[in-house]
Parts: C-alpha cells; sequence; structure tokens
C-alpha cells in the first residue's frame, strides 16, 4: 500500500525530560498533542522521533518533513554560553546530540523542509554558527515572553512584509503564545531575522535560500486550532513536503 499523505517526523523531547506519574516506568519519551494535532489538520502523518537514535539518517528514508519542537534549554557548550549560569535549565545531551547531528544532515541534503518552533529556533541559529541570551530577563527589565509564573504569555509579534513566512501566515502582524526564558543573540549569517517582539527579542528566523527553513520562536501549535495564521505555519510545512515527496 502506497503512503499518499507526507510523513512529518516531530523530534521528541529526551529521555527524563517529561516527569510522567507511571509506577511502571522512569523514562519517557513525550511530545505534546498540539504538535500532531497540527499537522495532521495540515493533512500530513505525524511520527514521533525520539532522540538517541544511532541510524537517524534513516529517518530521512522515512519522512518528508520535520518539526524541531520545544522543549528545555540547548546545553551552553554548544554556543559558547555559561554552563554557570544561574538560570540555565537542566540540558538534554541526548536530545542535542541528535537534534544537531540530524539538522546538519538535512542542511546538507538541502530540500527537506523543517519547522522549527521554540527550542527548534534556538537550534537553528546555534547549529549554523549563532548564540544566545541565556536569560532574557538578564536584558529586559520587563520580561513579556512569560507570565510570572513562568507559563504562557499572549504577546505581540511583527512579521517583516515580503517575508517568506508573511507568505505563509498571511500576515505582518500575529499574537502568539509564548513560554520561552531564552532568545537569539548573535543570528547565524545564513539566516534572516523576520519577526521581532515589541522590545527587540528575534522571534523568527527564515533561510532564504532552503524551501522551508523557518523558525518562530513562540508556539504556533497551541493556538493553531483556532488561528489560521498560526495553522498556516503547520500547512506551509505540508505544502514543502508535498513538494519534496513528489520529487524524492
Amino acid at each position: 500500500m502506497t503512503q499518499t499523505r507526507p510523513v512529518i517526523g516531530i523530534l521528541t523531547y529526551g529521555r527524563g525530560d517529561v516527569a510522567v506519574d507511571n509506577f511502571h516506568y522512569d523514562d519517557y519519551y513525550a511530545s505534546p498533542a498540539f504538535y500532531s494535532d497540527a499537522v495532521r489538520r495540515a493533512g500530513g502523518l505525524p511520527v514521533l522521533l525520539a532522540p538517541g537514535e544511532p541510524h537517524f539518517a534513516d529517518w530521512l528514508d522515512l519522512v518528508d518533513g520535520f518539526v524541531f519542537s520545544g522543549g528545555t534549554d540547548i546545553a551552553p557548550q554548544h554556543y559558547n554560553g555559561d554552563v554557570n549560569h544561574p538560570n540555565q535549565l537542566q540540558a538534554s545531551a541526548e536530545r542535542d546530540a541528535t537534534e544537531l547531528a540530524l539538522f546538519q544532515l538535512i542542511r546538507a541534503e538541502g530540500s527537506i523542509p523543517a519547522l522549527f518552533i521554540c527550542r527548534g529556533m534556538q537550534l537553528l541559529n546555534v547549529a549554523l554558527g549563532g548564540d544566545l541570551h541565556q536569560h532574557i530577563p538578564d536584558i529586559q527589565a520587563t520580561d513579556i515572553h512569560r507570565d510570572a509564573k513562568g507559563c504562557w504569555t499572549v504577546q505581540p509579534v511583527d512579521v517583516e512584509s515580503g517575508s517568506k513566512l508573511e507568505q505563509v501566515m498571511e500576515t505582518t502582524q500575529v499574537a502568539t503564545y509564548s513560554g520561552h526564558h531564552q532568545a537569539v543573540r548573535t543570528v547565524a549569517t545564513a539566516l534572516t531575522v523576520v519577526a521581532t517582539a515589541p522590545d527587540g527579542i528575534i522571534e523568527a528566523l527564515e533561510d532564504p535560500k532552503h524551501p522551508y527553513f523557518i523558525g518562530v520562536q513562540w508556539h504556533p501549535e497551541v493556538s493553531a486550532h483556532q488561528d489560521i495564521s498560526q495553522q498556516n505555519l503547520f500547512d506551509g510545512l505540508l505544502k514543502a513536503a508535498r513538494i519534496y515527496k513528489a520529487g524524492s
């Protein structure tokens, strides 16, 4: 039986990144359901990809696109950050290693599409030589990117007119669900800034030379079920995945 729907690989949280109350098992590879829901609405078949896979190159034979999802902080060793920063969250070495190596593989392949979300956008920047602000309150008197408990807040984002991101979302003004404490500092030379928050924090990056390498600092999966501009990011990924699938 031939699979007609594009298959989208969603990178999961690392082993033990998410605590699950179950006395049978201690470790889990987890993924918020919102990611799979958004891919399904776009017409794709979501497949969860767990880090630590020694043969991750085989994923390229299985999927037609990727979602690099949110999660814990990238280890600061990967971008010459401060390993002793008091607000650095516990990194997932297994996840960092898998995703950075996978990124280099798909970057070299050159045409398979990927959507990079929150941590994913930071990984996109770091993998190409950029670095990060390790804690936004270090550089901003007011943190508009999380609520007082460090959870979701809704913030406005301005999208560059004429960017690929604007073409995909079909708008230059969006209200986004955000919950991050780190942000892009130095932008990798291969990437273009295509959205910013009112405080100047970089909210989206894209590779102008790639068919679909788009990174957003917010979480479009959270509101995609009710906000077409956010669902459009997944619809755009599936459109690019269909083109990739037809040509591969």
